[in-house]
């Protein structure tokens, strides 16, 4: 059975001609022998320290703005493993890197394995037009980038985002896991299914 790994990592984000400082979260999924890295904000050097010696097999972009991806090349390059986007994020993608591109594709229902267990991909596009959350079923637990959050979806007043869509993602996609479903965010603390389904109607009201 594969354990989950986690680091913060602090840098900024940029978009739409404004920055901001942000801490991202880092989730390593795997055991003492192999892993794939989720999202690659700031530090390649603080994610290497959490994967060790083990063997990478993938690094899996939730989604393409800059700050989950600004070291994917460098850690590929450090661990030969393939950089995975939705192809839908492509545009986002090219706003930071220009002359790499990613390895291959997130497909919406496939499933990746990883140390046994098997991380599905669900495409929840909101946020990013090519937004992905990863559930793995055997832990428990979905990985969740910055479609949901402690308190809501994530941001949609953005270029490329929408927020009838995210909450259409989070509703028809995440809201139906068991609400004993732990919700590792892209950044901030986690929470679970059941603590976020309540708001659904909140959320609607409030807009984005």
């Amino acid at each position: 059975m594969a354990r989950i790994d986690h680091t913060v990592t602090s840098g900024t984000f940029s978009l739409d001609g404004q920055t901001f400082d942000v801490d991202n979260n880092v989730w390593v999924v795997g055991d003492d022998h192999e892993c794939v890295v989720i999202d690659a904000p700031h530090d390649g050097a603080a994610i290497l320290a959490l994967v060790g010696d083990r063997r990478v097999t993938a690094i899996l972009a939730t989604h393409a703005h800059d700050d989950h991806i600004r070291v994917a090349p460098e850690l590929a390059r450090e661990t030969g493993a393939p950089i995975l986007l939705h192809p839908d994020d492509l545009v986002l993608w090219r706003l930071t890197h220009t002359d790499r591109m990613p390895d291959g594709e997130l497909v919406d229902g496939a499933v990746i394995e990883v140390a046994g267990t098997a991380l599905r991909v669900l495409h929840t596009p909101g946020h990013a037009p090519g937004a992905c959350c990863f559930h793995a079923p055997d832990l428990g637990v979905v990985f969740t980038g910055d479609t949901l959050f402690r308190g809501g979806p994530g941001a949609t007043g953005r270029s490329y985002s929408d927020f009838s869509t995210i909450v259409t993602s989070i509703a028809d996609r995440l809201l139906i896991l068991p609400d004993d479903t732990v919700v590792h965010t892209g950044h901030g603390e986690s929470t679970t299914i059941g603590d976020e389904a309540p708001h659904l109607r909140d959320w609607l009201r409030r807009g984005q």
